[in-house]
């Protein structure tokens, strides 16, 4: 799994002019799925992303995390963060997983973020032409990728 997590004042999505998700502090997380992910994946992403300790302390040093300030989180799935660009201009997407295996493991992780967040996470909608608005706070962006934890 590969996420691009956004310290966000605020972000939605809109989906045929209908805002889907609207959320105020926390954190935009872009997510793309590869067949290979696994709920190793996302049991460790989830906590990564809810341990992630860059909102302020009073201090205005980045020393707390998510949890601690009470924040929300949309998640949006991204299959072009798959995007393979070596050969030519238009990226090849054939790392980004099927949908027989990424719903599945998108609805999953989104359970689970929200288990460990204490409340719901806001969402896109899979495969769905999506706008998204976000203000990023900072900016603050961080990307990780699951096949790559050392």
């Amino acid at each position: 799994m590969r996420a691009v997590i956004q310290r966000v004042s605020h972000a939605s999505v809109t989906i045929e002019g209908k805002v889907k998700s609207a959320i105020e502090k926390g954190f935009l997380v872009l997510v793309g799925i590869e067949n290979a992910d696994t709920e190793e994946d996302i049991q460790w992403l989830s906590k990564k992303i809810c341990g992630l300790r860059v909102f302020d302390d009073e201090n205005g040093v980045m020393n707390k995390s998510i949890m601690d300030v009470g924040g929300d989180i949309l998640v949006v799935s991204q299959f072009t963060l798959w995007a393979s660009y070596k050969k030519g201009n238009r990226p090849s997407y054939l790392r980004a997983g099927s949908h027989e295996i990424t719903i599945p493991l998108y609805e999953r992780f989104c359970t689970v973020l929200s288990e460990q967040l204490g409340h719901e996470v806001g969402t896109g909608e899979f495969g769905a032409d999506m706008k998204v608005e976000l203000l990023n706070d900072g900016p603050v962006t961080i990307c990780m990728d699951t096949k790559n934890k050392e």
